[in-house]
């Protein structure tokens, strides 16, 4: 028996152990992870971003994690030997229609708490990114770089130190209540715990439909973002990270220039639907899956509202062309020639019925589990805020 399953071994399911077991070591832990090896979905195909906190709304549990999760981070990295750099970052407005919106989001940054906001002039934007386009635009110094497998491997690490086990290649197939207990069933082995912690992560809607009786009201829509990278002889175009303002009715940030904390820098993603929860690539379809996301009514609101948008996303997936003009409204002189293509990662969105892209994580507890249903970005640099929150509400149980 064992007190705890946490399900997932990406960074929030990681970080969830790690945090239990520092307050509570008395308590069996156990992760499984379907994989072979950790942080092998969104964790390890993300871009490498700290972020700073100053998209979400004030006292979302988005803000409110990325900003603690985010000093938690350093503290961790810096206790335990992970590099990274907080190279700051600049938002641009490419238009003058866009600067309502990166006034609003200045001022969600200050509200969020964050210091040494500065807005830009165009002339001031190109001190610091000599080859970017904009009218206006704003710095954000505690943007920064890191790999989140390696912190995976630390978290890992300290789990192990710790007490927790951590078992790879098991997968979850079945979920049983009992009246004190749950069955937990892998394609290995059976395990009764007091309680389940679910941070599947592009499964985790059917994680929790396991431990819940009846139907939950969302689902996991699986969106691919796809990047190129920036031949060497054009890596002098982005000095550090380069992001448009964002569209403020969509969940993703828009194309953007990411240096990275190993070397190179990558130009992305754009967001279109995959057709498999873990299709990295065009051709990755799974029938089952492509049926079950469209055909969730929340989901064919969603088409219904964003086709224009999902058109445009779907059309530069296929069009190297359209992505590097896309690009260009950044640094106008990326050539498409400069462009290699990259790696790809799926966020995993939740959806609800009513067409709502769930814009904050989503946490949904039952008797016998907790339920991490909605954790994209900024989750990686949230986790150990988010694994303190879980942490606490499981062992509030105990």
């Amino acid at each position: 028996m064992t007190d705890i399953i946490i399900i997932g071994g990406g960074i929030v399911g990681l970080a969830t152990a790690l945090q239990i077991k520092r307050r509570r070591p008395d308590l069996s832990v156990t992760v499984l992870e379907k994989e072979n090896r950790l942080a092998a979905h969104q964790t390890g195909h993300n871009s490498g971003v700290i972020h700073s906190g100053l998209y979400y709304k004030p006292g979302s549990l988005k803000a409110v994690n990325c900003i603690r999760g985010y000093r938690m981070l350093l503290d961790f990295c810096d206790q335990e030997g992970v590099p990274y750099e907080l190279c700051g970052k600049i938002v641009v407005a490419t238009k003058p229609e866009q600067v309502p919106q990166l006034n609003n989001l200045f001022e969600r940054g200050q509200q969020n708490g964050l210091g040494g906001l500065r807005k830009l002039s165009g002339a001031e934007m190109r001190e610091i990114e000599p080859h970017v386009n904009g009218v206006e635009g704003m710095w954000v110094p505690q943007t920064g770089i890191i790999d989140y497998v390696q912190v995976c491997e630390k978290y890992a690490e300290n789990v192990r130190k710790l007490g927790g086990e951590i078992r790879l290649g098991e997968k979850v197939t079945q979920i049983t209540a009992g009246n004190t207990l749950s069955v937990v069933v892998t394609d290995k082995a059976t395990y009764e715990t007091k309680l389940v912690v679910n941070c599947a992560g592009l499964y985790s809607d059917k994680m929790a439909q396991l431990t819940q009786r009846g139907e939950i009201d969302l689902r996991i829509i699986p969106f691919r973002g796809e990047y190129y990278k920036i031949r060497p002889e054009k890596h002098h175009l982005v000095r550090n990270l380069i992001y448009p303002v964002p569209d403020p009715n969509f969940p993703f940030l828009g194309v953007h220039f990411t240096r990275m904390i190993h070397g190179g820098v990558e130009a992305g993603p754009n967001a279109v639907l995959a057709f498999r929860r873990e299709g990295y690539r065009k051709s990755d379809i799974d029938l089952k899956e492509l049926f079950e996301t469209l055909s969730w009514p929340g989901f064919q609101k969603v088409a219904g509202k964003y086709w224009q948008t999902g058109m445009g996303e779907m059309y530069r997936s296929f069009s190297k062309a359209a992505f590097t003009k896309a690009l260009q409204e950044l640094i106008p002189e990326v050539r498409e020639e400069d462009l290699v293509e990259g790696g790809a990662g799926v966020r995993a969105q939740a959806c609800d019925r009513r067409g709502g892209l769930l814009d904050d994580f989503a946490i949904l507890e039952s008797e016998r589990a907790i339920n991490v249903c909605n954790a994209p970005s900024p989750a990686a640099t949230s986790s150990l805020s988010i694994g303190l929150t879980v942490s606490e509400k499981a062992l509030a149980r105990f």
